[in-house]
């Protein structure tokens, strides 16, 4: 059996070739250069910058005022920062609604932002777009199910699929972004069952998030994932760290020091007479920055 290299880059053919031979894809989100270089250092297979960045940076209650521009920003940021993993950009809403739209800003996302390809919310609807563009070279991953920038469409974050008439209209969606062309797609918020049901079907990969175990591959976002935020504990998130305690911990910590005049202490402190060039000049580095 084949294997995807440990060091080579992960390309969208290795993760259909994943999907053939039965093994799991792993996908995390990231925003900015140092958690991608840790992500990719841990070995995940796709790094996603995701819409969700609205939410988990910028502090909105969802996806929706997330730009393009803001996009290509964290692209470029999280790019700098991967050796291995493929590089997946969101395209944001309202971006992709027309052929040409669509067209000329995944062609930024790619050139600007250092995607290597795309990811676009929406099924049937969406397939003519996800036709255009990858017919124009632009590798595209759809996504379906609980789709977030529909969220008012959908009434909020709420599971899709429960009934037969949503289940069957998934399943729609399914075909239709494959015929389209579509590499992979990301089923969200949908019953395991049905998941695995689609996933059976499919000769692209899928993505689970909130979709069971039977999917292709998982995604989450590494904010919850390290457990970032006390506050938000969906059914779906498997907490792997408890950081938020920690951080706090480390800051309380420094603000005794400093109110007690501990930090800096002589260790981390500067003299008159001149030290080591290597020691001054890794240091500047930092206080330049």
């Amino acid at each position: 059996m084949s294997k995807v290299s440990t060091s080579s880059k992960v390309t969208i053919l290795d993760l259909q070739q994943m999907k053939a031979e039965n093994r799991k894809i792993t996908m995390l989100t990231a925003y900015d250069y140092t958690m991608a270089r840790l992500v990719d250092a841990a070995g995940v297979d796709v790094v996603l910058v995701g819409d969700s960045l609205g939410m988990v940076v910028q502090g909105h209650a969802n996806t929706i005022p997330v730009t393009l521009e803001q996009m290509i920003y964290h692209g470029k940021c999280v790019a700098r920062g991967l050796r291995r993993a493929h590089l997946v950009v969101d395209m944001p809403f309202m971006s992709y609604h027309s052929a040409a739209q669509a067209l000329e800003n995944a062609a930024r996302v790619l050139r600007e932002g250092g995607a290597e390809s795309i990811k676009l919310e929406g099924g049937v609807e969406a397939a003519p777009i996800i036709r255009a563009i990858s017919q124009c070279g632009i590798p595209v991953m759809a996504h379906i199910g609980l789709t977030p920038q529909s969220v008012h469409a959908l009434g909020g974050f709420k599971v899709q699929g429960r009934d037969a008439v949503e289940a069957a209209r998934l399943r729609e969606d399914a075909r239709a972004v494959e015929e389209a062309g579509a590499y992979a797609v990301v089923v969200e918020g949908v019953p395991m069952e049905l998941a695995e049901e689609i996933t059976s079907s499919l000769s692209i990969p899928t993505i689970g998030i909130g979709a069971g175990v039977g999917c292709d591959g998982q995604v989450l976002v590494l904010n919850d994932l390290l457990g970032l935020d006390e506050d938000f504990k969906p059914k779906f998130v498997k907490r792997y760290a408890g950081l938020h305690g920690s951080v706090v911990d480390a800051v309380k910590e420094y603000l005794t020091e400093v109110r007690g005049g501990v930090f800096p202490d002589e260790a981390h402190s500067f003299r008159g007479r001149r030290e080591r060039d290597g020691a001054v000049r890794a240091s500047a580095v930092r206080l330049t920055a």
